[in-house]
């Protein structure tokens, strides 16, 4: 049941009146004329290369990339040797086979200062464009290869890994959780940290870096 306080606030509200010399509140764009449809905004032609989006500015800036990159590799494990490094393997005839080329290849064990080191020494060659890195990035006490190589990223890309995941997890369920693969940027060259699986080493190198690599370091070296 209503109190008859409640009613006669009620009722005070619904009977306000707005005051009759209250007046509309001026449109800042009244008296202005409005460009036709046609002239609103230049042709896709004649728009600066900063003002076209979509799928078309993506692959103008594809187009521009470096045809042929430059791809530093590292196998990070404490158990294998070059002569059983299948992931390794699958790593460098898949850059080959898009026609970049590898400058460097190199096997590691599960330590961060060697881990680092090796980083860092495929980043100082001149030219250099790509360090991939396979093994290290579950989640055991020996996989380091994140703590190793993340604090010298000057950008991560966050984009990779969670996309990484995402394709995984086609594949595997829910153990792509487990995966802690991750990318970022030292300077303008790009890092890529990847699990030791060789299946999960051709997906992500089938399926994210051959495809964006060039368009990434482009976009970086504006």
């Amino acid at each position: 049941m209503v109190s008859r306080r409640a009613y006669v606030l009620v009722s005070t509200v619904v009977s306000a009146r707005i005051p009759e010399t209250a007046t509309p509140a001026a449109c800042p764009f009244a008296g202005r004329s409005v460009p036709e449809p046609d002239t609103a905004w230049p042709a896709r032609s004649q728009r600066p290369p900063h003002a076209r989006v979509g799928a078309v500015s993506a692959e103008e800036h594809r187009a521009a990339a470096p045809a042929v990159l430059s791809f530093g590799l590292i196998t990070v494990s404490d158990s294998r040797a070059k002569a059983d490094d299948v992931s390794g393997r699958v790593l460098r005839e898949g850059v080959v086979a898009a026609g970049h080329r590898v400058v460097e290849t190199a096997l590691v064990p599960d330590d961060v200062a060697a881990i680092r080191a090796a980083v860092r020494r495929l980043l100082e060659q001149p030219g250099l464009d790509v360090v991939v890195t396979t093994g290290g990035t579950g989640l055991s006490p020996r996989d380091l290869t994140v703590e190793a190589v993340t604090p010298l990223f000057d950008r991560p890309l966050e984009g990779f890994g969670e996309l990484f995941r995402m394709l995984s997890y086609q594949q595997v369920g829910a153990a792509a959780m487990l995966s802690r693969a991750a990318a970022g940027l030292v300077r303008d060259r790009a890092v890529f940290l990847l699990p030791g699986s060789p299946k999960a080493v051709a997906l992500a190198l089938e399926a994210l870096i051959l495809p964006e690599a060039a368009h990434l370091l482009a976009q970086a070296r504006r």
